[in-house]
């Protein structure tokens, strides 16, 4: 796929070598300036367009989005829990985007959020859910919060904060 975008190959790459071999590649030696960057990354699968594996970081865990990509591109490809691990006869029509996160910030009322623009996260206590922005059937905040309440184990009325986010999506 050579028309992917740099961060698209690194996670295929990625979970190409970790299915095949169990081995975790390293960053490659000329990082993009994307890259470089320190964010929360998620990595997000599809096959045959249904949804194979999701899994990533609100905020830098790794030095840099490159160290971003392979953990979660490995998280993704094993161990989502809604699915089975990949496999290597999965690879060849798997479809991969990374979604590159601002840093989240707080808002006051659903008023401030757009389903299309923006991911939420609902936090309660120490819990929290997160959704990326412009999901496909996902159309209204109001949708978004609710499948942030589900995820993150939050009942319809308890009292939440509520979080947004914009993603640079890489294909």
């Amino acid at each position: 796929m050579t028309n992917e975008h740099p961060l698209v190959q690194l996670a295929r790459k990625t979970i190409d070598a970790y299915i095949r071999t169990g081995k975790v590649i390293a960053p490659p030696a000329e990082l993009t300036p994307e890259m470089k960057e320190q964010a929360g990354v998620f990595v997000s699968l599809h096959r045959h367009h249904a949804l194979r594996g999701c899994i990533g970081t609100f905020a830098p865990t790794m030095p840099n989005v490159a160290g971003e990509v392979i953990r979660n591109a490995i998280e993704s490809a094993t161990r989502d829990p809604r699915f089975d691990p990949l496999i290597a006869n999965e690879l060849a029509d798997l479809e991969i985007n990374v979604d590159v996160l601002s840093a989240p910030e707080p808002v006051k009322s659903v008023k401030e959020l757009d389903a299309k623009r923006y991911g939420v996260i609902v936090k309660a206590g120490g819990r929290r859910g997160l959704l990326l922005p412009d999901l496909e059937g996902v159309n209204t905040p109001e949708e978004q919060i609710a499948i942030c309440r589900q995820k993150g184990g939050i009942s319809p009325d308890e009292k939440v904060e509520l979080f947004r986010f914009e993603v640079r999506r890489f294909r």
